[in-house]
This record gives structure tokens, C-alpha cells and sequence, in this order.
């Protein structure tokens, strides 16, 4: 077997080990920073481990990426000029899956939704940054020189399942039940991953994923209440939860087939402007 033939089959394993090396680094940092962060005030202690893991992936990103020799505006970490209108956009479309989720649930699932009083502004003004903090770390570890890598090297299909997978990981790791991160936590990430990988940038995939989250919050989806409460009747624990199951599926599966359609028929537009140009 030639040297060449030896360097063509060990190449994926090495750009693997690289991606895994950077997000177990990522991983630590975090880790240190919630360890650092352990005696701050309950009111900011997240907010600033989050901040610091942030800051941590940043540093690696350049770092990776300067040994891979990739420019930082291919892993999407760069602000453009469609940055703004790309993550309203995405903020508007994760506010629309999580209040259309609970709308099928209160619909179908026996449950309903109970303002919660005793919430401040300032308190729902610090879940709002604290899962855009949250949504950001996770899109810079997991979508932006991890995910251009893989599809530099091994393609979309493949590099986007092993990060979906690595996600999935992370959320099991960190107590999640291993059922809900595969549904929940897979079809995110694919969802996140595929929206990044069709605008090559982050500010789709982080107006998705921070809109959701705090979506789910809001309306008391996340184990605790948020601006309402989730109140299921009683007897209907196990349906609501299938229900809940079933509505997440379908508002996954229409804004993935929605992101999809919706770039095909822009690049066919811009191939026709090519012709006739």
C-alpha cells in the first residue's frame, strides 16, 4: 500500500480526532468557567459562565482554524451584511415553531397554558439573554469550525450526521433522557446545522436556536414557568406527552423542508441571472 493510499485512509480518522480534540477543549473551558463562576450571585452565575465559554470557544476557533489554515469567514463566525436580517429572520422563525408547537399541544395534548404572575420584566429580560448566550456558545462549538471542517473533508451529509450526533452527546450528558436528545435534540441540531451549512454563517441558525429555546420557556416547555404554565389534566400525562412529541416533530420537519426549498429556489435564481448576464 502507497504512502498516498495510507494518507487518503487515514485523513477522515485525523480530521475526526481534530474536530473532537477542539470540542473536548471547548467542553473544559466550560467547565472551568462554570467552576469559576461557582460564588457569583444566582442572578448572574449562568449568564457569566456562559459569557466566558463563549469567549474560550472563540479563542479556539482561531486557534483551529489558523492550523487548518481556514479563514474565519468560512466558519461563519464573521458578521456580513445579510447577518441582521438572517437572524430575525431566524428569531421570528423559532418563536413561530415554538408557539405553533404549543398550539397543536393545547389543541390535541389536554393541556393549557396559565399566566404566571409572579414574573418581573427583568426577570424575563435575563432568560431572554441568558438563552441567547446559551444558543450562541452552542452554535460557535458545534457549527462553526467543527461543522465547516467536516464538510471540507468528509461532505455535508456525513459531517452534518457526526456534529447532529456530537450534540446529542452533549445534551445526554448533561441530563438529558437519551429518548428526547435523540428526537429533540437530533432534529435540532439538524435543523441549526443544515440552516448554517445553506447560508454558510451563523446568524440563521442562532436566531433559530436561541428563539426556540426561549420559546419553549416562555410558554413553560422547559420544567418551569415561564411567562405561562403548561398545566396538563390530569389522567392525560402520556398522551400530552406524545402529543407534544408528535407537534415538535411537525414544526422540525416543515422549517427544515422551508429552509431547504427556500435556498434551492434561490440558487436557481441566481444561475438564471447567470445566463442571461
Amino acid at each position: 500500500m502507497t504512502i498516498k493510499n495510507n494518507k487518503a485512509i487515514f485523513a477522515p480518522i485525523i480530521v475526526i480526532a481534530r474536530v473532537l480534540l477542539f470540542y473536548i477543549l471547548c467542553t473544559i473551558s466550560f467547565i472551568a468557567a462554570t467552576a469559576l463562576t461557582e460564588n457569583v450571585a444566582p442572578g448572574l452565575k449562568d449568564h457569566l459562565s456562559v459569557t466566558l465559554g463563549i469567549i474560550s470557544a472563540l479563542l479556539l476557533i482561531v486557534l483551529f482554524s489558523r492550523i487548518e489554515n481556514i479563514k474565519l469567514k468560512d466558519t461563519g463566525v464573521l458578521p456580513g451584511r445579510t447577518t441582521t436580517p438572517r437572524f430575525f429572520c431566524g428569531y421570528l422563525i423559532g418563536l413561530t415553531m415554538a408557539f405553533g408547537q404549543a398550539f397543536i399541544l393545547t389543541g390535541f395534548g389536554h393541556v393549557h397554558l396559565e399566566l404566571n404572575p409572579h414574573l418581573s420584566i427583568i426577570q424575563i429580560l435575563s432568560f431572554f439573554i441568558l438563552y441567547m448566550l446559551v444558543a450562541l456558545r452552542e452554535e460557535l462549538v458545534f457549527r462553526s469550525y467543527a461543522l465547516t471542517i467536516f464538510k471540507k473533508s468528509l461532505g455535508l451529509a456525513v459531517g452534518l450526521s457526526i456534529i447532529t450526533v456530537i450534540f446529542i452527546i452533549e445534551h445526554v450528558a448533561a441530563g438529558m433522557p437519551l429518548v428526547t436528545a435523540i428526537i429533540g435534540s437530533g432534529a435540532g441540531g439538524f435543523l441549526f446545522g443544515y440552516a448554517a451549512l445553506k447560508t454558510k454563517g451563523l446568524a440563521l441558525p442562532l436566531g433559530l436556536h436561541s428563539s426556540w429555546n426561549f420559546g419553549q420557556w416562555m410558554l413553560g416547555f422547559k420544567g418551569r414557568p415561564g411567562i405561562w404554565q403548561a398545566i396538563t389534566e390530569k389522567l392525560f400525562t402520556a398522551h400530552a406527552q406524545h402529543t407534544g412529541m408528535a407537534a415538535f416533530a411537525f414544526v422540525m420537519l416543515i422549517s427544515i423542508a422551508g429552509i431547504h426549498f427556500y435556498y434551492k429556489q434561490s440558487r436557481k435564481k441566481i444561475e438564471i441571472k447567470d445566463r442571461i448576464s
